[in-house]
């Protein structure tokens, strides 16, 4: 057990925000806690990191805060750096300061050994070693490069002062040297927020593989499902620990409750009929006795609890559109969009009914694509067009956010202020349905929660009735039940949708086509999320480079699909003969000519060679570093660890040969692409 909450009391005021809290955080285990926004779950982090204490804790109650020895807990603030005029590196190396302490005791001892043998500094040297290779300090810069990159930085920004970058980037920056600093426990609160969906990626893989413990307050579902070992809920202001991930807490959480219900309608049957013999018979003197035991068997029930429906107060606006779209609602042709220079140049169709998802890298062209078109930027060349009979409304998450309006107005007078012409019912009728209702709606403006302007910009757009919704990622901020209402109204809308996400969860519920901007490439797929994947898994087999591989694509693609749209594809494509045991032709590794892309194939193996040089320096670090463990001398008459240490040197110079040769082979792809 690395730590434990016991019935713990949080309040503020006389708001009561946590009651009875019992939590749990044992040996390595990816803990998330979920619940609608403001309920605490930012509080409970608050008080795992001792930023706040229990109303309760000095109380005569059995309540308390224990930890298994020392734990160091990280938290990833919404912080700005105070010394902003040094380098970003300069800032990242502050977390490095425990190695950079050993480095030196080590080199002071070797300048001692120099001038004579000394067994007490041997051994603190052997320390040291080993509490070198735990904090990793022989790949810090390694692993401070690496890291930086995976969240969009170049390595040129390491130079920069660190008060040049935004408030999101410097969070960013934070999020890496927290990172790095590998606390027993990390405490991440929204996590996912403002990540590209190859970072959010990374990031699951690396979480999941961390060696200690990690809670998280997320609204991604997607992200929940792949690391989480258990789940704690926070409903009511109470807590429950369920194991597994999001998708088991919910099957757990209708189980548990179905059997609630039973279980509280039979004891309700059964002292109904209980209390129904003590009245027949509370007046007959040979029934006393019976009477008097029934009585008793009634007060001496443990009562079941009259369960409470799941808290699913969400906004529940079903509209449709003024008037009716024609079928080609957008058009654009080599649209060329950017500020001071061009960032990418897309083309695409959009039509009636459609979902559109874009998605991507940061910094590329998504947000921008949508100013863009809503006419806040320019286009740098090339044209785009809306069909005839379309009304567009735009949704921006930042101008939600950042609204500049008087504090002091309430959110009834910030919303008729929009519509003056609507009637005092009209408005709280709209407000109602996005949950600013009976006392909500004379919240002060400058009271409002993130989540809150964002259910008032949207109520706002939705207000115009438009055939086109502009979205640009309008699940941030919303808590799970939240994403889901707007889930199940965009499946309802019958006009059309374009949005920008990082939400994969979201993206796959909703989305009818994807938009991909890649690189310098943007690439349209007509599929949903699924499908979309299936076809890149597809493209992958093919600019692999490999005869084989792409012989063998039609048989592994299809082995990997075995359920929903993508299952029906690969039944379609065996009724074409793509399974008759012959190798597939371009036609059938990619069934659409326009999906062969030589500039993607050339970025994607470019990112390739760049993977395999990361894995070799990798591979070099730890050979030198098991090198230098051979060279200790406290091992000279350890054969077995020698032998040991030996085996793992001999595998990570096999697996640098393996890495060369495909680096060789990267770069005659490359060589024969640029051919």
């Amino acid at each position: 057990m690395r730590y434990q909450i016991r019935h713990a009391l949080v309040q503020y005021g006389a708001d009561t925000i946590l009651e009875d809290v019992n939590f749990e955080i044992r040996d390595n285990e990816k803990i998330a806690v979920i619940g609608r926004n403001g309920c605490g779950k930012t509080t409970l982090l608050k008080l795992i990191n001792g930023d706040i204490r229990m109303n309760n804790l000095d109380s005569d109650e059995t309540c308390g805060i224990t930890m298994a020895g020392k734990q160091r807990i990280g938290f990833l603030h919404q912080i700005s750096f105070p010394e902003g005029g040094i380098s970003v590196e300069e800032e990242i190396r502050k977390t490095f300061a425990p190695i950079f302490s050993c480095e030196a005791r080590m080199k002071e001892i070797e300048e001692a050994l120099q001038s004579g043998q000394d067994k007490t500094l041997l051994y603190e040297y052997d320390n040291l070693q080993k509490q070198m290779e735990a904090l990793r300090g022989y790949t810090w810069r390694q692993d401070m490069e690496i890291m930086f990159q995976r969240f969009g930085f170049a390595l040129k920004d390491l130079e920069r002062p660190i008060g040049s970058f935004s408030g999101g980037q410097q969070t960013k920056v934070a999020f890496i040297k927290l990172l790095l600093s590998r606390p027993d426990i990390m405490l991440l609160d929204e996590p996912t927020n403002h990540l590209d969906l190859p970072t959010i990626e990374w990031l699951e893989g690396y979480l999941k593989n961390y060696d200690k413990s990690v809670v998280i307050v997320s609204h991604d579902r997607m992200f929940l499902d792949r690391i989480i070992d258990v789940t704690y809920e926070i409903e009511y202001h109470r807590i429950k620990r369920y194991p597994g991930n999001y998708t088991a807490f919910l099957e757990q959480k209708e189980a548990a409750l179905a059997k609630q219900e039973k279980d509280y309608e039979a004891q309700q049957k059964e002292i109904q009929r209980l209390t129904e013999w003590i009245e027949k018979w509370k007046n007959t003197p040979s029934k006393v006795a019976a009477t008097r035991s029934k009585r008793m068997v009634i007060e001496h029930m443990v009562k079941i609890e009259k369960p409470r429906r799941f808290d699913t107060r969400a906004f529940h606006a079903l509209f449709q559109p003024r008037i009716e779209s024609y079928t080609d609602v957008l058009t654009a042709k080599k649209l060329s969009i950017g500020y001071d220079r061009e960032l990418s140049k897309v083309s695409f169709t959009l039509r009636r009914g459609e979902r559109l998802a874009v998605i991507g890298e940061n910094g590329i062209g998504k947000s921008t694509l949508l100013k863009t078109l809503t006419g806040l930027t320019g286009a740098l060349g090339g044209s785009f067009s809306f069909g005839p009979n379309v009304e567009w409304g735009y949704f921006d998450q930042q101008a939600a956010l950042s609204v500049q309006s008087d504090p002091e107005q309430t959110v009834l007078e910030n919303f008729w202020e929009e519509y003056p012409r609507l009637v005092r019912e009209e408005v709280r009728s709209a407000l109602g349905s996005f949950l600013f209702s009976q006392e909500e709606v004379e919240k002060k403006m400058g009271q409002l929660s993130g989540g809150e302007r964002v259910r008032l910009a949207l109520c706002k757009m939705f207000q115009t009735r438009p055939n086109l919704l502009i979205l640009d990622e309008p699940t941030n901020h919303m808590d799970i039940v939240g994403k889901e209402t707007l889930e199940q109204m965009l499946a309802a809308f019958s006009g059309t949708v374009l949005f920008v996400s990082h939400d994969r969860y979201f993206i796959r519920q909703v989305a009818t086509g994807i938009l991909e901007f890649e690189g310098q490439e943007v690439t349209q797929y007509p599929y949903n999320y699924e499908d979309y994947l299936y076809e890149k898994e597809k493209r992958m087999m093919f600019s692999s480079g490999s005869g084989a591989a792409v012989k063998g694509a039609g048989t592994a693609v299809r082995s990997s699909v075995t359920s929903g749209a993508a299952g029906e594809r690969g039944a379609a494509e065996n009724k074409e003969g793509i399974s008759d045991g012959n190798a597939p032709t371009l036609t059938d590794v990619f069934d659409r000519k326009s999906y062969y892309s030589p500039g993607k194939i050339k970025s994607r193996l470019t990112r390739q060679l760049e993977k395999y040089e990361r894995l070799l320096a990798e591979s070099e670090a730890h050979t030198a570093q098991l090198k230098l463990q051979m060279m200790d001398p406290a091992l000279a008459s350890d054969y077995e660890k020698l032998m040991e240490l030996q085996e793992q040197l001999d595998a990570e110079e096999h697996n640098q040969e393996s890495l060369l040769e495909r680096m060789v082979e990267t770069e005659t792809d490359l060589q024969g692409l640029e051919g």
